[in-house]
């Protein structure tokens, strides 16, 4: 392989010594520019400067190094004999292999204090046209922008040289490279641009593969997780076997529950759907409140809770079996007990990031709507009717409240003592769903109270909860007949709370 030619341009140094070592070994000549080039003598190795091979200094403060045809020339000629002959006209020599990666946008704009002219400065020119440029010429030039590429792509050029396969796949990981680079410029400019407005003409998206899950909500279905591209996982896996994507998708809901409330809370999930939720002094006292609400639905389910979890919660769930248990950190002991069940996946946050637009994929295209952050306080809300909540009830329909926000529409919690003790959800009609609240708590709905996601139409979704024992409800009110269902709760001796917002789940 003498005489082959690598050109090198790395923000990230990580496993350069060692790459460039192998290729000298190999007999390869390198090119590099900049730091780059003073990294690898540092390193004792014999280097070529840009400036060298273009005869032109580096200017505007390394804003232009490999941006001359001396460097995209050798890059981009086919190796066809015109090509080849046309290059050595001019005195200019092929490329080979370009190994470069970008400066770290994403990493600058992550801080909060980031100035924009930092950020600008971070936005790589050079580098991403030595990328383009290698791999649309992957026929005849490897390109690699991937550390971890480097020890595979030594042990080829060792057997002969990458493959057109190979040569092929490390282009697509280049594009796909500089695709997320610019996305992740295109989402930081439009948010300097236009700080207002969450929603760009032109969404730009770039999420990074992190695993291919056994299959999707079915089994004849394939499918796979993805984060946000230059982001760290948002949660790490401590045992158990892999997640499923429909633990992932319960994950999430049982996670966003959890975070509501104050108190230590325990969290039941089962297909997105809170089935039992309770506040305590612990977890372990709050783990047998939330279990009563739907024992039989609590089987495989997802348990989320709100403080590190300790070895009593995981003493009191020994007897049950559960699919995940996510918590914000775990105690060594509780580790170890949980770990004893080998199939439970053990979750805890790792890097949360601030939530972005939420998106939901339709037939041909994309539905994207900012997240439902808020929760009204009870201090804020109307009370309609002409009995006031007591203190207690006041209470009650403030945790409901919460638990219903994340529950699916129609939704009808009913809740008391800081526990729920029935849930109706994703109903096609909202009295519906406070029948099957009703029918899940049984006696335990007598002096309960109830919270709806969105208003009640008619009065006959009151009348039906206080057939149950409802004394108390909130809902965010709006409705044309409003005053008929504030007749019913005076006529029946409830207190009602308007809210003034809805939470819909869909």
């Amino acid at each position: 392989m003498a005489n082959h030619r690598a050109l090198i341009s790395v923000s990230d140094k990580t496993g350069l010594e060692a790459l460039a070592g192998g290729l000298r070994l190999l007999g390869w000549e390198l090119i590099a520019s900049g730091g780059t080039a003073k990294a690898l003598r540092a390193a004792g190795l014999d280097v070529i400067d840009v400036s060298d091979v273009t005869g032109f200094p580096e200017i505007l403060d390394g804003r232009v190094k490999t941006l001359h045809p001396a460097i995209h020339g050798g890059i981009l000629a086919r190796r066809t004999p015109e090509h080849l002959a046309e290059l050595n006209a001019h005195g200019l020599a092929p490329i080979d292999l370009v190994v470069c990666n970008l400066y770290p946008f994403q990493d600058t704009v992550a801080g909060t204090d980031t100035m924009e002219a930092e950020a600008v400065e971070q936005i790589d020119i050079g580098g991403v046209t030595l990328l383009r440029a290698a791999a649309k010429n992957f026929e005849s030039v490897a390109v690699v922008c991937d550390p971890g590429d480097y020890q595979p792509l030594l042990d080829m050029l060792r057997a002969g040289g990458p493959d057109e396969e190979t040569r092929r796949r490390l282009a697509l990981k280049a594009f796909q490279h500089t695709a997320s680079y610019d996305a992740a410029i295109a989402g930081w400019l439009a948010g300097v641009a236009d700080p207002l407005n969450p929603f760009p003409d032109t969404l730009t998206l770039s999420y990074a593969r992190v695993d291919a899950l056994r299959y999707g909500e079915n089994p004849h279905q394939a499918a796979a997780l993805y984060r946000p591209a230059g982001q760290s996982a948002a949660f790490e896996q401590l045992g158990g076997k892999e997640m499923s994507y429909n633990n992932w998708l319960d994950m999430d809901g049982a996670w966003g529950l959890a975070q509501e409330f104050d108190a230590p809370t325990v969290c039941i999930i089962k297909h997105t759907n809170p089935c039992g939720v309770a506040s305590a002094s612990t977890l372990a006292e709050a783990w047998p409140d939330a279990l009563a609400s739907d024992p039989v639905s609590a089987f495989g389910s997802i348990v989320a809770v709100n403080r590190t979890a300790d070895l009593a919660l995981a003493e009191a769930m020994a007897g049950l079996f559960v699919e995940v248990v996510i918590a914000p950190a775990y105690d060594a002991d509780a580790l170890e007990r949980f770990r004893r069940k080998k199939n439970l996946r053990i979750l805890q946050p790792a890097d949360l990031a601030a939530s972005g637009l939420a998106l939901r994929t339709i037939e041909g295209g994309l539905l994207a709507q900012t997240p439902d952050a808020q929760i009204e306080p009870a201090a804020g809300w109307r009370v309609a009717t002409m009995r006031q909540p007591t203190t207690a009830e006041l209470a009650s329909l403030d945790f409901a409240w919460r638990v219903a926000k994340h529950t699916k529409s129609n939704a009808i919690v009913y809740t008391r003592d800081q526990m729920t003790v029935g849930v109706g959800a994703g109903q096609m009609s909202r009295v519906d769903s406070v029948h099957l609240a009703g029918r899940r708590a049984g006696e335990r709905a007598q002096g309960a109270v109830m919270a709806s996601d969105a208003f009640f139409p008619f009065a006959d979704g009151i009348e039906a909860a206080a057939e149950y024992g409802i004394t108390a409800v909130v809902q965010p009110g709006g409705s044309v007949r409003d005053d008929d269902v504030i007749a019913a709760c005076d006529r029946l001796g409830l207190a009602m709370c308007f809210t003034g917002h809805r939470h819909f789940k869909h």
